[in-house]
């Protein structure tokens, strides 16, 4: 077994480059056991999406943060990166942005 898996089985992780969400966290709302960054190999947790955010609620908000990020979503193993793949993939989620979100995408 891998160093990565070692580390992804022992924080509770279904397998290396699986995210998953991390309800019980403060500030970030999903995390991922990552080997596909530069400095990864030995896998790296990668914590993203703000916990007090909604995300991925419209096609205009999906579009919005694709094109906020997408420099960083192009480095493989960045935050941005998982949360396109996790958060922001395309379908769409029915939860509504939080009322405390100044700008509203409908």
């Amino acid at each position: 077994m891998s160093k990565a898996a070692e580390k992804a089985k022992r924080l509770g992780f279904s397998g290396v480059n699986e995210p998953k969400l991390t309800r019980g966290h403060s500030t970030k709302k999903a995390a991922v056991v990552s080997t596909l960054g530069p400095g990864q190999e030995d896998g790296a947790v990668v914590r993203f999406g703000d916990q007090s955010m909604g995300n991925n609620y419209s096609s205009k908000a999906r579009a919005a943060f694709k094109s906020r990020h997408a420099k960083n979503i192009a480095r493989k193993g960045s935050a941005a990166y998982w949360a396109n793949r996790f958060l922001w993939k395309a379908g769409g989620s029915k939860k509504a942005p939080p009322k405390s979100q100044k700008k509203k995408y409908n």
